[in-house]
């Protein structure tokens, strides 16, 4: 029961919870029992700091303190009393005979529970529930379905989950929710594909998927805030798999991804310095009117982040384009760029030389 307490509880002596906290005049507290045979023991010193104590150490009840402990104590009580056992919630989630409310109990718990019980998540995904918690995210219930997506998003922060979740048919559901999905649901099943994407596999998998970048893609132009930038960094997880950024670029993302960047949303950065890395996306973003604009901003305003990826963005088309190598000196990047060689950022100090020599150059490649 004492690994369910804060460590800030427990004696340092005796390591257990303490009853009765006192203060000594180091300004450590120890239960009573514990220092006051420390100090009957003929010590003189403070068990922590070593520092000498008085003859006659005086020894302060920390009301405080022992308040917090059994009002804790009496919380985790409850709690232990009203939340059901895992393998009990698991065969009410996959019981057929279940009702929605029962269900949904279940999925809540699982939640919160699988949110940091590793041993719980493979234990859910080996007891066969998945196919459960699957069926769950088809529901036309959205609460239902937000549960459901919540524990498969926690399933899948366990690596030897992700391949076998993605057999089992998760992409199938997610895209679909990213489709028709709630606000929330949608963010959520973004988050999961970037989740899932982590494995290398997974990435070709998601992106060969009909419809799967397109979803994506479409989130980025209807979504919210939180949607949006779920799925620029559901985009940035799946890009680093060289085929899935044409799908990206045939789907119309670089147009999208460069507006988005120019209205704040500085994970498009990121994205951008992996379309960059091919043709068509140089293509894409060279034919954007006011690309070049867009970039500096993120020189003069980004994060650390930010501008790594707007230097080396511009670097590529720079290369690329003797047009946009010129437009980018017009709009100041080789001062710009002059004044981050003296960053702390190695990475940065490093783009920015680099762009130097190719704007001083002017190595554009046909």
């Amino acid at each position: 029961m004492a690994t369910l307490f804060p460590d800030d509880f427990k004696c340092p002596i005796s390591l257990e919870i303490m009853s009765d906290p006192v203060i000594l005049s180091s300004g450590h507290t120890f239960d009573r029992v514990s220092i006051q045979r420390w100090l009957d023991s003929g010590h003189r010193t403070c068990p922590i700091t070593k520092l000498p104590l008085p003859d006659h150490p005086c020894l302060i009840p920390n009301h405080a303190l022992r308040s917090l402990i059994s009002n804790y104590t009496l919380v985790t009580s409850s709690k232990a009393q009203t939340c059901p056992q895992p393998q009990t919630l698991i065969s009410a989630l996959t019981s057929p005979l279940s009702s929605v409310g029962a269900k949904l109990d279940s999925l809540t718990h699982l939640s919160r529970l699988t949110k940091r019980d590793s041993a719980l998540r493979r234990k859910l995904t080996e007891s066969g529930a998945v196919p459960a918690v699957l069926k769950c995210v088809d529901s036309d219930d959205p609460s239902l379905q937000e549960k459901a997506l919540s524990l498969l998003l926690n399933l899948s922060l366990e690596d030897d989950n992700k391949v076998g979740l993605v057999a089992e048919g998760a992409i199938n559901r997610v895209v679909k929710v990213l489709r028709v999905g709630s606000p929330d649901c949608r963010a959520l099943a973004a988050t999961i594909t970037t989740s899932l994407a982590v494995v290398e596999v997974n990435k070709a998998t998601i992106g060969a998927y009909p419809d799967a970048i397109r979803a994506l893609v479409r989130l980025l132009i209807a979504g919210k805030g939180r949607e949006k930038k779920e799925a620029a960094t559901a985009l940035y997880a799946i890009c680093s798999f060289a085929d899935n950024r044409r799908r990206a670029i045939d789907c119309g993302a670089v147009p999208i991804l460069i507006g988005l960047l120019d209205s704040g949303l500085e994970r498009a950065i990121e994205v951008l310095g992996l379309l960059v890395k091919c043709k068509e996306g140089r293509e894409e973003m060279i034919k954007f009117n006011g690309c070049v604009k867009v970039l500096v901003k993120v020189l003069r305003n980004g994060s650390s982040r930010g501008v790594q990826y707007g230097l080396f963005t511009l670097n590529c088309l720079c290369n690329y384009s003797e047009s946009f190598c010129f437009e980018a000196r017009n709009e100041g990047v080789l001062e710009i760029c002059m004044g981050l060689l003296d960053e702390e950022n190695e990475k940065i100090r490093r783009y920015a030389s680099s762009l130097v020599q190719t704007l001083r150059g002017n190595h554009a490649i046909a």
